[in-house]
C-alpha cells in the first residue's frame, strides 16, 4: 500500500479536506474522508488510519479555540457522546458502514431542507434532552465511520452562534471524542502496524488543510459562512445516502 501513487493521491486528498474541516470550516466535510479513503483500502481499515491523524489535527484546532467554545454545550456533549462511542463499540460487529452512513445521510438532508425551507424558527433550539440525544448519535456514528459531524450541526447549528464560537466548539468536542475512541479501536485491533505506518505517511499533508480552514473561519462573514456550511451539508448527506443505499441496490 504505502508504494502505491494512488493510496498518496486519494489519502492525501482525503486528509487536506478532513483538515479544511478539522480547522472549524465546514465541518461537515469531515464526514468524506473515510469514503474517499475507501476507493484504496477497505472502510474498517480507513477509519483506523484516520484516527491517529485526526487526533494529530485535534492539537491544532484545540490550541487555536483555546478560548472560543461554548461551555455549555460541551457539558451536554461529551458525555453523551462516550455513551455514543460506548454502543458503537459493542456493536461494531452488528451495525454495517452502509447503515450509518444511511442514516446520517437522512438526517443531515432533513435538516438542511428544514433550513433553507424555513420550516422551523432558527436560532431555536439547545435544548438539554435533545442535547443529549444527539451527543449520543454524535458519538456512535463517530465511533464507526468518523461521520459525527452531521449530528452535532443538527444541535449546534439552530443555536446560531458565532462562528469562530461555533468551530472551536467542535474543535473540542470532537478533540475528546477521538480521544475516547482510542481504546476501543485498541481493543478491536485496529492500530496494527500497516494502518499506523499508512497514518504516519499521510499526517504531513494536515497541516495544509487545517491553516486555510482557520484563516477562512476567522476572515468569512456570519451569514455566508451559515448559507455554505448548510449547502456543503447538503451534498455530504446526499453523498452519504447514495453510498448506504449502494449494497440494497
Amino acid at each position: 500500500m504505502l508504494t502505491d501513487p494512488w493510496f498518496y493521491i486519494i489519502g492525501g486528498f482525503a486528509v487536506f479536506l478532513v483538515g479544511l474541516s478539522k480547522s472549524g470550516f465546514l465541518t461537515g466535510l469531515g464526514v468524506l474522508g473515510v469514503p474517499i479513503l475507501t476507493f484504496v483500502m477497505p472502510p474498517v481499515q480507513a477509519a483506523a488510519v484516520l484516527l491517529p491523524i485526526l487526533i494529530a489535527m485535534d492539537v491544532v484546532g484545540v490550541w487555536a479555540y483555546r478560548q472560543d467554545w461554548d461551555k455549555r454545550n460541551l457539558l451536554v456533549l461529551i458525555p453523551s457522546a462516550a455513551v455514543g462511542i460506548g454502543l458503537g463499540w459493542g456493536t461494531a460487529a452488528y451495525v454495517t458502514d452502509a447503515a450509518v452512513r444511511l442514516i446520517v445521510g437522512t438526517i443531515g438532508l432533513i435538516f438542511t431542507i428544514d433550513y433553507f425551507l424555513k420550516l422551523r424558527p432558527h436560532g431555536s433550539g439547545g435544548g438539554t434532552l435533545s442535547g443529549l440525544f444527539w451527543g449520543m448519535i454524535t458519538g456512535f456514528v463517530s465511533f464507526v465511520s468518523h461521520a459525527g459531524s452531521p449530528p452535532f450541526q443538527i444541535y449546534v447549528m439552530p443555536q446560531r452562534l458565532a462562528p469562530v464560537i461555533y468551530a472551536g466548539t467542535s474543535a473540542m468536542l470532537f478533540a475528546a471524542v477521538n480521544l475516547l475512541k482510542v481504546g476501543p479501536y485498541l481493543a478491536l485491533g485496529q492500530f496494527d502496524r500497516t494502518n499506523l505506518g499508512a497514518s504516519l505517511a499521510l499526517v504531513p499533508l494536515a497541516p495544509i488543510g487545517i491553516y486555510l480552514g482557520l484563516w477562512m473561519v476567522k476572515h468569512i462573514p456570519a451569514e455566508p459562512f451559515y448559507r455554505l456550511a448548510y449547502a456543503l451539508l447538503a451534498v455530504v448527506s446526499m453523498k452519504l445516502i447514495l453510498d448506504g443505499l449502494a449494497p440494497m441496490l
